[in-house]
């Protein structure tokens, strides 16, 4: 083979300026972190606003002063079939627990479930009715907690940040579901 006959290609493959190039441009990664980067910059949320503190805390966080849309949470889903965050803010009663499960269960893979405020994380101020669950956690797996009530907006904003984290590393909180 004469040199002449050598491809442009071949040629290029050799030369380390290219390669070191290429190697600086080209990312290869296992298709599930690619998975896990798409999913946490595309949160869709169902929003279970159950009490105040969906109407306080939620809606305080989607206002231009701290504008939630910037992270592009803002768009509540009309479906649990739509969604991949559940939001559950308020008390949960044992005569809403069942609705909170089947909605829960309803959601496509992979979900993440949010609390807000005092009420959805121990039953907050009626934690000693008789009618209260002490905690969304008791029906079905929380991961994220916003403390407050009502939460403050930033709080908000943390805990959907807390979520995009972990949904970008997964070995940060190991996940068990049962």
């Amino acid at each position: 083979m004469d040199v002449k006959d050598k491809h442009p290609v071949e040629e290029l493959t050799n030369d380390p300026a290219v390669v070191d190039e290429v190697k600086r441009i080209v990312r290869i990664a296992p298709l599930e972190k690619l998975l896990n980067i798409a999913r946490a910059h595309s949160l869709w949320p169902f929003g279970f606003g159950l009490a105040c503190c969906a109407i306080e805390g939620l809606m305080a966080a989607n206002m231009p002063r701290f504008d939630l849309a910037r992270f592009g949470y803002e768009v509540m889903r009309g479906s649990p079939r739509q969604a991949d965050v559940m939001l559950v803010a308020g008390t949960v009663t044992h005569k809403a627990a069942p609705f909170v499960v089947r909605l829960y269960e309803q959601m496509s893979e992979p979900k993440w479930v949010i609390a807000m405020g005092s009420c959805a994380i121990s039953g907050g101020p009626f934690v000693d009715s008789y009618h209260v669950v002490p905690g969304v956690d008791k029906l079905i797996p929380v991961d994220a907690y916003i403390p407050g009530c009502p939460p403050r907006p930033e709080a908000v904003i943390e805990a959907w940040l807390m979520i995009k984290k972990k949904i970008l590393d997964p070995k940060v909180v190991s996940k068990v579901r049962g």
